[in-house]
């Protein structure tokens, strides 16, 4: 349809002829060579050519900052995961059970550098159950525990457990760890206390598959202590 005064060509219209007629520049290269567009680095009018250069090398940095960023997150990763496994090494060198729950414990805050960490177990071994780590675990702790799909993290909202740690004032950002049989979706037997007076270390929202991993290997290691 030919151009009006009621239908005017549009900037789509100019496009889509421009997009389906490549041909156009073939015949008429040196309008490239003269068309003029403004930098967004201070302005100044700059050739076609070098304005496709500047978005080129923007898009360019923005994926190296991407890469960069896939990277280091990779490395931290790898860091996380080198220190989960000398933290399991650890509890595999235990030779008494009895021995396992304070060990566990203190591995945790060397490897993970965590200032407060603390455990109860409960629905232990008979043998086992007058020791510190099998006594503390109030009903409310329990039902807790057994609602927890996942670990929580986030602020000190006053839950019964902060009471397992040694300065519970000092814990402003906590993550709770549910343990529980292997395979098991319910029936918790324990729960893991990581506390930081650093209120942003344990954020609501945050990645937990470590925190998930931690709560595997401490489940399993505390079988040894369970009937």
């Amino acid at each position: 349809m030919k151009p009006t005064a009621m239908n005017p060509i549009t900037e789509e219209d100019i496009a889509q002829f421009l997009i389906n007629t490549p041909s156009f520049f073939e015949r008429n290269a040196d309008l490239l060579a003269g068309v003029q567009l403004t930098s967004p680095h201070g302005g100044r009018a700059v050739s076609l050519q070098e304005r496709q250069a500047e978005m080129l090398r923007e898009k360019i940095k923005v994926l190296e900052h991407r890469v960069m960023e896939m990277m280091r997150h990779g490395n931290e990763n790898m860091l996380i995961a080198d220190k989960v496994q000398r933290w399991a090494r650890q509890m595999f060198l235990v030779a008494r059970p009895v021995d396992l729950p304070a060990v566990l414990v203190s591995e945790l805050k060397s490897q993970f550098a965590v200032p407060q960490v603390a455990l109860k177990v409960w629905d232990v071994a008979e043998v086992y159950a007058n020791e510190p780590f099998a006594q503390g675990a109030s009903d409310d702790v329990k039902s807790l525990a057994a609602s927890l799909a996942s670990p929580y993290c986030g602020v000190n909202a006053g839950f019964d457990a902060v009471q397992w740690l040694e300065d519970p004032e000092a814990a402003a950002s906590l993550a709770l760890l549910p343990l529980r049989p292997s395979g098991a979706a319910q029936g918790a037997f324990g729960l893991l206390v990581l506390a930081s007076p650093d209120s942003q270390r344990y954020e609501a929202g945050m990645a937990t598959d470590f925190l998930e991993r931690i709560a595997e290997l401490a489940s399993a290691a505390l079988s040894r202590v369970r009937d």
